[in-house]
């Protein structure tokens, strides 16, 4: 059974993708040299969903591997199901024909099965007769999803402006107005209309959020960077850790600045890098607003306790993780990456989304905190597939005492 594809022999490069929306951050991915034409981004037609029952059992990936490491997984279902029990996650079920309570019930006997502790191959032999396996489409309805990574940094800041630390990271305005669904919709004026908020480039030359800075930090493009990453850890001056997290953005599309950077000899489709750019604007400090200013979405944080959190508002897992669009992908759901990446990932729960995430052959991988998960997210990209797992319908475990399916 063939669980797992990739691009041999390509040259990698290090670039910006911006999830957002109602997203917590961004990812940092590479572009390789791809064939023509293809397209991970493809939009699905109107009202179709991205996952399709698989009814042949050949088809089912061979889930042993993935059962011989299950470090993690006991927790991150346990997020995804705090999610779920809310009543707020019910207004996104149905999904096809997933009701919410199949996919609480699907959740919950993953958990028990988890700790079941039992050999990978009666987990495998369990998950293959008990549960239906779906498969995304992809970008191409073959299944084909990209895989990329995302992390989150760590910087030295203060709370309070300094000599040093000059470049605030601010929190969300009152005058911010989201609609039911958290969408923004803009800014609400002193006559109570609501209007396009200010971009970037308006809203840092005018100063119009002065007063409402969370933290200060001590190099411009490392704001930026924190910008598309949506969260961050940030080092005070006493050496005490403090997480900063997405709170919104101003409604505005991201626009990427590696193409201008390209287009203006800065760098080339070979050498541009997140480390590279990082290095080019400390040496050239004065240009960073001429690029960053390229791109009209601002981010708002604020504080966290404990690790980054995804768009369930639940802490994120180191390659437990997977973000996704969620307007074609199960909230909170199981999922298993075939997918060949430098530290496999295996079983996943899907508890992230964002505004570049926003099509079937997509997924992102958080890949955790520091330098080093920053490394390995910028060399991630990869083909793979994607599968959810559900209980079956009609499994002892979706009936009650007297037999009855529930």
């Amino acid at each position: 059974m063939k669980i797992k594809t990739f691009i041999p022999c390509l040259l990698f490069i290090a670039a910006f993708l911006v999830i957002s929306g109602c997203q917590t951050r961004s990812s940092v991915v590479v572009t390789p040299y791809t064939e023509p034409g293809k397209d991970y981004s493809r939009a699905l037609p109107p009202g179709e969903l991205a996952l399709r029952k698989i009814t042949d059992p050949r088809q089912i990936p061979d889930y042993t591997k993935a059962c011989s490491d299950l470090d993690g997984l006991k927790e991150t279902i346990a997020r995804s199901l705090r999610y779920m029990e809310k009543p707020s996650s019910r207004k996104f079920y149905p999904y096809g024909e997933i009701t919410h309570e199949h996919a609480l019930r699907s959740l919950r006997e993953l958990e028990k099965l988890v700790n079941l502790k039992l050999s990978p191959e009666q987990m495998n032999r369990i998950l293959k007769e008990q549960f239906d396996t779906y498969i995304s489409v992809g970008c191409d309805d073959q299944g084909t999803v990209l895989y990329t990574g995302y992390y989150t940094p760590i910087f030295d800041g203060s709370p309070v402006r300094t000599d040093r630390f000059r470049y605030p990271l601010y929190k969300a305005p009152a005058d911010l107005v989201k609609g039911p669904d958290g969408a923004i919709l803009g800014r609400k004026g002193s006559d109570g209309v609501v209007q396009q908020y200010p971009s970037r480039l308006d809203i840092e030359k005018s100063g119009m959020l002065a007063g409402h800075e969370l933290v200060w930090l001590g190099d411009p493009f490392e704001v930026y960077i924190v910008h598309v990453q949506g969260s961050a850890k940030i080092r005070m001056h006493g050496g005490q850790i403090e997480t900063i997290g997405y709170a919104a953005h101003n409604g505005w599309e991201y626009k990427s600045i590696r193409h201008k950077l390209i287009a203006d000899g800065k760098f080339t489709e070979k050498n541009i890098n997140l480390k590279a750019m990082i290095d080019y604007f400390k040496i050239h400090p004065h240009e960073v607003d001429r690029y960053v200013h390229d791109n009209p979405r601002f981010v708002f944080f604020k504080e966290e306790k404990g690790e980054p959190r995804g768009s369930l508002n639940e802490p994120v897992t180191p390659f437990r993780t997977i973000a996704t669009d969620k307007t074609i992908y199960p909230r909170a759901m199981f999922a298993f990456a075939a997918v060949d990446l430098d530290r496999p990932v295996g079983f996943a729960l899907d508890q992230d989304t964002g505004g570049a995430i926003r099509a079937a052959g997509r997924c992102d991988v958080y890949m955790g905190v520091g330098d080093q998960a920053g490394e390995l997210a910028g060399k991630t990209y990869r083909e793979g597939q994607l599968y959810y797992l559900f209980i079956k319908p009609d499994s002892d475990q979706m009936k009650d005492d007297s037999g009855r399916g529930k």
